[in-house]
């Protein structure tokens, strides 16, 4: 009873996990767009040596409207996945109903190519085509390669967007902390770097979760990667400062 018991937990814990990975991976690359480009503009207005006010401006600026931005590319990308799957299996349906022979042909020539043969093959094609669901849901997978995403449209763009604002705000933390504190913060710059690092590593650790990939690569990538965008963009605000 205990091994079955703990079986029915593993199931369920992997199940649970399987639901929910497609909108963890979302938050993960939303988290990290949404904090490479906020910090990217946190290190070009340091570059230029402008004020936290500004900082606050440009940044919260960049923050909802990319932030939005992303949303709605996640939206429409997913709903057009959903439509696109939704118009083939509408076509696969009429054939199914109007080419049944046809149809149970290509069923057959996908099982033999799979090393079914004789009378095993035909059972195959009897048991499949005796559900019209089951033959479209074999057609669609086996004949276009395509799966039916469960994911909903409108939850992805919004765990995109919120996401993008959540780790998007660390960049900004240090500055409307030291804009509404009576006491300035010593180099807010090199503190908005600190905690961008830190969010950068549990971004990173987090998608080799996601990904099943090496947590330290993926650590140090998205920190490279944030070094990068933040170094341009300091680069480009100091250039422009010292040319205006």
């Amino acid at each position: 009873m205990a091994e079955e018991h703990r079986e029915y937990e593993y199931h369920n814990g992997s199940k649970f996990w399987d639901k929910w990975n497609d909108y963890i991976g979302e938050f993960v690359y939303g988290g990290i767009d949404g904090s490479v480009t906020t910090f990217a503009v946190v290190a070009g207005a340091a570059g230029a040596n402008l004020d936290s006010s500004v900082v606050i401006i440009l940044g919260f600026a960049n923050l909802i409207a990319d932030g939005f931005a992303m949303s709605v590319g996640s939206y429409l990308s997913n709903k057009s996945e959903l439509e696109r799957f939704e118009k083939h299996e509408q076509v696969e349906y009429w054939e199914v109903e109007h080419l049944p022979e046809k149809e149970r042909e290509e069923v057959k020539e996908i099982y033999a190519a799979k090393g079914f043969e004789g009378e095993l093959l035909e059972k195959v094609v009897d048991v499949i085509t005796a559900n019209k669901k089951r033959w479209v849901d074999v057609m669609m997978k086996e004949e276009l390669g395509m799966i039916k995403e469960e994911k909903s449209p409108i939850k992805m763009g919004a765990v995109t967007f919120i996401s993008f604002i959540v780790v998007g705000f660390i960049p900004l933390l240090v500055y409307v902390l030291d804009y509404l504190s009576s006491t300035k913060i010593e180099q807010p710059f090199l503190v908005a770097i600190l905690l961008t690092s830190v969010a950068f590593m549990l971004i990173g650790w987090l998608k080799s979760s996601v990904n099943q990939t090496n947590p330290f690569r993926s650590i140090i990538e998205t920190l490279m990667l944030g070094a990068f965008a933040a170094g341009l963009s300091f680069l480009v605000g100091d250039v422009l400062a010292k040319m205006f």
